[in-house]
């Protein structure tokens, strides 16, 4: 069964007087739209995305919360009670998507100097703690990074109410975090033609990726070639960022050498690398779309979290192509 996620405005682009209102319609339009969840980034020059999911969940009356969460920020109790709060006051399920690296810069301004590989064994360790709490565990542990003494939570949390959890997959040290901690692993993907399934044992692969489709490709063009115009600014930006990260997806995208875009080929960087969004698209009529996202379902993809739309329409749009996609894939 496929989930369809959107994505959360954020507060660095929108003044603060028009952000809550922002996401509340965001929010909204992917409640109608059907979808599963909604992505909320976290980064030192955001807002709480904690806050931001109790806007979400005040403003819909089915979507889930994906919260991003960085194990510098707050210890795993903390998101582990936040969880179990959500269900109590509001009876809705929580995602968590659980970040082990994040910007350098963000990294080293908070002291943290931890290198790539040994981030995700952290993430590992974090996230398999939050899972014994909310599984109703008093746990005693002592491990690499935390250590607790007969720790238990209270309010409990429902079982049916037990979070989705989801990791970065773009690299081997992902992967192998996503399935230590049985979590779903999500990849920026390379095209179809290129990509290979890293399904974890027993845990489910997703994706991040844009959407623009229309009922033909010279129309779907035209749209996202308005909306992401070749910016000379962007792309010194997208430069400079590649020379401060240490992030696997960042440079394999970066270094990703793909065929011009066309209606055979949909799959566009064009966003990522003119430094508006961090993930690809695929970009024609409902029909290339589709094709290509049934090549992905084939591969066993089975969650996507699409970009911020920038009005309902867009996501009516995706979940168009998605019908069809659906239909074309093996059940």
């Amino acid at each position: 069964m496929l989930e369809l996620f959107s994505t959360c405005p954020q507060s660095k682009d929108l003044p603060a007087d028009v952000y809550r209102r922002r996401v509340a319609e965001v929010a909204a339009w992917s409640d109608r739209a059907g979808y599963r969840g909604i992505l909320v980034y976290t980064d030192n020059q955001l807002v709480d995305p904690w806050l931001v999911a109790q806007v979400v969940i005040e403003s819909t009356e089915q979507l889930c919360p994906l919260i991003a969460v960085q194990p510098v920020y707050m210890h795993p109790y903390t998101v582990a009670n936040m969880v179990s709060s959500f269900a109590h006051i509001y009876g809705r399920r929580i995602f968590l998507n659980m970040v082990a690296g994040g910007f350098r810069n963000d990294l080293l301004a908070l002291g943290d100097e931890t290198e790539h590989a040994e981030r995700y064994a952290r993430v590992v360790e974090y996230t398999l703690l939050v899972k014994r709490l909310l599984q109703g565990e008093r746990v005693s542990f002592t491990g690499r990074y935390y250590t607790v003494e007969n720790l238990s939570l209270t309010p409990a949390l429902a079982p049916h109410l037990f979070p989705g959890i989801f990791v970065s997959g773009s690299s081997e040290s992902g992967v192998a975090a996503a399935r230590a901690i049985g979590a779903t692993a999500v990849k920026y993907p390379k095209p179809p033609n290129e990509e290979i399934s890293t399904l974890a044992d027993g845990a489910g692969i997703g994706m991040r990726v844009g959407i623009i489709a229309r009922d033909d490709d010279s129309q779907a063009w035209k749209v996202a070639r308005a909306r992401f115009p070749e910016d000379r600014k962007g792309q010194i930006t997208h430069a400079l960022a590649m020379k401060v990260t240490d992030s696997h997806w960042h440079r394999q995208l970066s270094e990703l050498g793909t065929e011009p875009p066309s209606a055979e080929n949909p799959y566009w960087l064009g966003p990522f690398e003119n430094y508006k969004t961090f993930c690809p698209y695929l970009v024609g009529s409902y029909k290339s779309v589709a094709i290509e996202l049934a090549r992905y379902i084939e591969l066993g993809f089975e969650t996507f979290i699409l970009d911020i739309p920038p009005d309902e329409e867009e996501l009516q749009h995706a979940a168009l192509a998605f019908e069809q996609a659906s239909r074309r894939a093996p059940a």
